[in-house]
């Protein structure tokens, strides 16, 4: 099967490259995904899991990518709850190759259904950003309706749906961002935007969650932001300025096949708009890790189409 791997992690982006790879094998509660489309995260590159297993061994080649949506090709011995011809979304694990193939081995209970109708390139934009936004709001972050949430890069692919999911929990929602994002966050329901190339941060007042995507100084700004009582939220690095009177959590996104399900047909119903930006081919993938490609909404690759 063709994939793109990476071996060598001092190259960087330029270690990168499509290559034919061997099929996949089916472990115990595995199934054989067949890759229609994928997501990656551009920083995987730095990731520990993309270079070694969870023993520490070196895994090179490594395939990268770990949000899939596709169809269910074979079942692994044991495997249940999942039927061949299956369409399914969601996650791979962070230290096995992963979605940026035509064929991925996924353990089924980091997979859910996806309904009829929600295109594969959609589907593939959700599993990290949407679990990730709801894993920060209601698990860690606790939000509840009346309260004041401040979302940091609210047009991004976390920011635009932890606005949408914290306007329909009844929150009230600032975002940030650049000054061009201001008409999607707003559009998608933040009820106050602020620009943090142009606008004092501390404009926002004090909050109840602060749910940041971004790190460094807005990060460690944001703490005198919170309320008594109030939680600061991020998935960046382990904050270094806490608020005064509150919590400080940093998270790493965990597998929700409930949750993938509950956000899938929120997707279907319209109530939930996953922001998809360039959609590329499998070989185009490796241009899309390099700095200097930026554009709106989250890139996706398609890897195969039809069903």
């Amino acid at each position: 099967m063709k994939a793109i791997t990476v071996r060598d992690r001092a190259a960087g982006v330029a270690g990168l490259s499509l290559t034919e790879e061997p099929y996949p094998h089916a472990a115990e509660n595995d199934v054989i995904v067949r890759v229609h489309a994928a997501g990656f995260t551009p920083g995987e590159l730095d990731w520990p899991g993309t270079w070694a297993d969870r023993a520490g061994r070196d895994r090179t080649p490594s395939v990268l990518g770990h949000e899939v949506s596709g169809v269910v090709a074979e079942l692994g011995y044991g495997t249940t709850g999942l039927t061949v011809g299956r369409r399914v979304f969601g996650l791979t694990d962070w230290a096995r190759n992963g979605s940026l193939a035509e064929y991925v081995a996924v353990e089924a209970r980091n997979l859910a259904p996806l309904p009829a109708g929600i295109d594969h390139a959609v589907a593939a934009a959700l599993p990290i950003s949407g679990l990730t936004a709801w894993q920060g709001l209601f698990d860690h972050g606790r939000l509840a309706a009346g309260q004041t949430v401040l979302v940091h890069g609210a047009a991004g692919g976390v920011g635009s749906l932890a606005v949408q999911l914290a306007r329909e929990a009844g929150a009230r929602v600032i975002g940030t961002g650049r000054g061009g994002a201001r008409d999607t966050a707003l559009g998608l329901g933040a009820d106050v935007f602020l620009d943090l190339e142009n606008d004092p941060l501390e404009e926002a007042g004090q909050v109840d969650l602060v749910f940041d995507v971004i790190g460094g100084d807005i990060l460690d700004r944001s703490a005198a932001l919170v309320r008594p009582g109030g939680t600061l939220v991020t998935i960046v690095s382990p904050p270094t300025v806490r608020p005064r009177d509150g919590q400080a959590i940093f998270f790493v996104v965990e597998p929700d096949r409930a949750r993938l399900a509950d956000l899938a047909w929120r997707l279907r119903d319209g109530r939930l708009r996953a922001i998809v930006g360039a959609v590329l081919t499998l070989a185009e993938a490796p241009s899309a890790f390099a700095p200097t490609h930026r554009t709106p909404g989250k890139t996706i690759i398609r890897v195969a189409e039809g069903e």
